[in-house]
């Protein structure tokens, strides 16, 4: 299996989603950021090849770092942030006025 470690998160504005390129299959995260600086985490897909190794959650922890780490609030709009949140408690407190688990 390939290292998670080795991989990185990248922002990409024009599809307006974070991926993370795994064996050579990339999965990712559809966001919409507002003017209030929330961040919209719409979707989530893992190709079939990676599901099971870890790869979604990894891949949202990381999304996840980056929203705090440019001061922007989260809305949790896809039903597997919202499932990750649940496990992951601790990032509650970056949640937009309104939104919780």
């Amino acid at each position: 299996m390939h290292s998670l470690q080795n991989t990185i998160l990248k922002l990409n504005e024009e599809k307006r989603r974070f991926e993370l390129e795994v064996e050579d299959s990339v999965a990712y995260v559809e966001f919409i950021k507002n003017n209030d600086g929330i961040v919209f985490l719409t979707h989530t897909e893992v190709p079939a090849e990676l599901e099971g190794k870890g790869v979604g959650s990894e891949m949202v922890s990381r999304t996840l770092n980056w929203i705090k780490e440019h001061g922007f609030t989260l809305a949790p709009l896809c039903p597997f942030v919202a499932a990750y949140l649940k496990r992951h408690p601790e990032w509650t407190e970056i949640l937009a006025p309104g939104f919780h688990v």
